[in-house]
């Protein structure tokens, strides 16, 4: 195989159908070898040559290259794992919403992909959240019909409504789900830009002033909860979600399950926090979670 010869793959949508974008320097031996291809052309859009994309297609790609030329196949395909929390999911709430005149909802395709790939609901949220804004940027307009110009565009109008670095990221993650997830094609906007991600120092209390707010809380289920946040260092969802066997007062340890990533932790129990926490358990005596509200619910 001669190594300065290669040829990247993507994924195209032209007039409506998948194709598979074949980019490559000029060579007269890779130039030969397309037009040996299925019906192959030329996207002056595009800069390369394509062919319909189905998997015999692809196939023919590779035996025809296979030895000759590098293929890079980087950006066609992925090996993103499916999301294996076992968090319930609500993408029915979605599908319930009672119409709005005029308002385009997301896709039956987009909420399945979703489901699928058992994203957290704070994802779900989000990145139907965002879809729903861009493609309803755009009602004049087929979805079918939006290609790269017209994410652009709807990225710098966020831009140009002062939109944070981290709002426009997220509505390029709903977007790029939609083409790379649903429609099955893997770094098809791979070109989109990203803002550059702001670096701010977090805004901290000092410990007096964290002491103070252990202090003056209303009763000991407070308390309590104020301990664990500050001195086991859990975040509010995660404090919810603690049932009354995650705290290991042998180890002095606090196991959190499903943490942010889908991933499982341990941190630290203080002794104070233990002897508050029994002086609590004593007082409301909770069933499952730690932390409940009526009907032995979570908070």
């Amino acid at each position: 195989m001669n190594s300065m010869k290669s040829i990247t793959l993507y994924h195209l949508m032209i007039k409506n159908q998948k194709m598979i974008g074949i980019k490559f320097s000029p060579d007269r031996l890779i130039q030969s070898l397309i037009k040996g291809l299925p019906n192959p052309k030329w996207s002056q859009q595009y800069n390369m040559a394509y062919i319909e994309n189905t998997k015999t297609n692809l196939g023919i790609i590779f035996n025809t290259f296979k030895g000759v030329v590098w293929i890079n196949y980087n950006r066609f395909l992925t090996n993103r794992p499916i999301n294996s929390s076992n968090e319930n999911f609500d993408v029915e709430w979605f599908r319930r919403r009672k119409p709005i005149s005029g308002y385009r909802t997301c896709p039956e395709a987009y909420l399945l992909k979703l489901e699928l790939k058992r994203y957290a609901n704070s994802t779900i949220k989000t990145y139907v959240t965002f879809f729903e804004l861009f493609i309803n940027h755009y009602n004049d307009k087929e979805l079918n019909e939006l290609d790269e110009g017209d994410i652009r565009a709807f990225l710098q109008s966020l831009i140009q409504q002062n939109r944070s670095n981290s709002y426009v990221n997220q509505a390029i993650n709903a977007i790029k789900f939609y083409y790379e997830a649903v429609l099955g094609m893997p770094n098809r906007f791979y070109e989109i830009e990203r803002p550059r991600k702001e670096s701010k120092l977090p805004k901290v209390i000092s410990k007096n002033e964290v002491l103070s707010i252990i202090e003056h809380t209303n009763n000991i289920k407070h308390r309590c909860v104020v301990e664990l946040l500050y001195g086991s260092g859990l975040r509010r969802s995660e404090l919810l979600n603690l049932r009354l066997t995650d705290v290991d007062s042998q180890r002095m340890l606090i196991r959190v399950e499903g943490s942010k990533g889908n991933k499982d932790r341990q941190t630290l129990l203080s002794k104070t926090a233990l002897n508050d926490l029994r002086a609590y358990f004593k007082e409301y005596h909770p069933k499952t979670y730690l932390f409940e509200g009526r009907s032995e619910k979570k908070i």
